[in-house]
Parts: structure tokens; C-alpha cells; sequence
């Protein structure tokens, strides 16, 4: 459940801090526009690693579509492996 304040209404602080572990966020509005979030720490934490993790992939993949893949035994020829 998304819990959404007025800004105006942050000189109520502590109340508003309670609610972000109660409901895991707080949405601060503007002229009724959503405009920032509260979140707990390590739910912050964690979506920024989850964003670095899907930017890897991202690369990952643009890299895959771009070069050259090699098999198996091209692979293991680079590396210097025999495999039986």
C-alpha cells in the first residue's frame, strides 16, 4: 500500500517516519503531484543493486549483439583447454 503525504504536512515528521515501517514508503506530494519518496535504507540498498544488476545485463547483452560469439571449442581453445 503506497501511503501518500502532503510536503506540507512533514512538520509531522515522526508520525511520517513511522508510517515508512509500517508500509515500506511514504510518497511526498506537491500541489498534490507526487514528488519524492521515503524509503527505508535498506530497501533503498537493495533497488540501487538491483539497478546495477540489470545495468551488467543490459551490457551483457548489447555486447552479445554486437560481437562475434564464439563455441565451446572455440572457448576452450582460447583458454588453452582440452576437452576429450
Amino acid at each position: 500500500m503506497v501511503n501518500m503525504v502532503p510536503v506540507s504536512e512533514m512538520r509531522y515528521y515522526n508520525q511520517t517516519l513511522s508510517d515508512v515501517f509500517q508500509c515500506s514508503q511514504v510518497i511526498l506530494t506537491k500541489n498534490g503531484i507526487a514528488k519524492y519518496a521515503v524509503v527505508d535504507y535498506g530497501k533503498w540498498e537493495r533497488t540501487k543493486a538491483t539497478v546495477r544488476l540489470l545495468e551488467e545485463l543490459q551490457k551483457g547483452f548489447h555486447s552479445l549483439k554486437a560481437e562475434k560469439s564464439t563455441t565451446p571449442d572455440e572457448f576452450a581453445e582460447r583458454l588453452g583447454v582440452k576437452f576429450d
